[in-house]
């Protein structure tokens, strides 16, 4: 009965990481305004943006345990986009940061992406690897889901989880999109 329920259980896994693949990653990348992300950077520096998007993480964290079960149940999805918004925003603001330029190609950043999620990434951005980026992120957080069950301990566990994915994502994009150093010439 426990091998059955595996199956189903990964077999879900699989079909929701094809919906996200297919549809979603690109639906949040084309949400996101580039422009405030380079605004926030330049207002805060990159160190203080990515605090900021890893608490805005922690929020939504913390309201998908606070309740137990019932708030698991709604809060899962609305948290599992804020995620995944979040971890872009700090991709975007690396990249935005290490290159001057805000205007990101959807392509490129999936790449980044799937290199920070320690994914294989090839030459040319694929259906299979949006696939398997999603069922990572979806691993992710199924993961932590049964730790938030219970309420209020589960509000600190899963503020605490998404507040330290951020952080340790930003940490391993800034490791695969380090800064170039910029040679000063003096003429004259």
């Amino acid at each position: 009965m426990k091998a059955i329920r595996l199956k189903k259980l990964s077999t879900d896994i699989k079909l929701q990481s094809q919906k996200l693949a297919n549809e979603g990653f690109k639906q949040i990348f084309n949400h996101i305004n580039q422009l405030n992300i380079k605004k926030g950077v330049d207002k805060m520096g990159l160190d203080k943006f990515i605090d900021q998007s890893a608490y805005l993480a922690a929020g939504s964290g913390v309201l998908s345990g606070s309740g137990g079960m019932f708030t698991l149940i709604a809060g899962i999805p609305f948290d599992f986009a804020n995620l995944i918004t979040q971890q872009f925003r700090i991709t975007m603001a690396v990249m935005y940061y290490n290159r001057g330029s805000y205007q990101i190609d959807f392509d490129e950043f999936m790449s980044l992406v799937a290199t920070s999620l320690r994914v294989e990434a090839g030459v040319a951005l694929s259906k299979t690897m949006m696939e398997a980026i999603a069922e990572k992120l979806l691993m992710v957080l199924g993961t932590r889901a049964a730790e938030r069950m219970i309420p209020i301990v589960g509000a600190a566990i899963g503020g605490t989880t998404n507040y330290i994915f951020i952080k340790r994502m930003a940490d391993s994009v800034k490791k695969m999109y380090p800064l170039t150093e910029t040679i000063i010439i003096e003429v004259g």
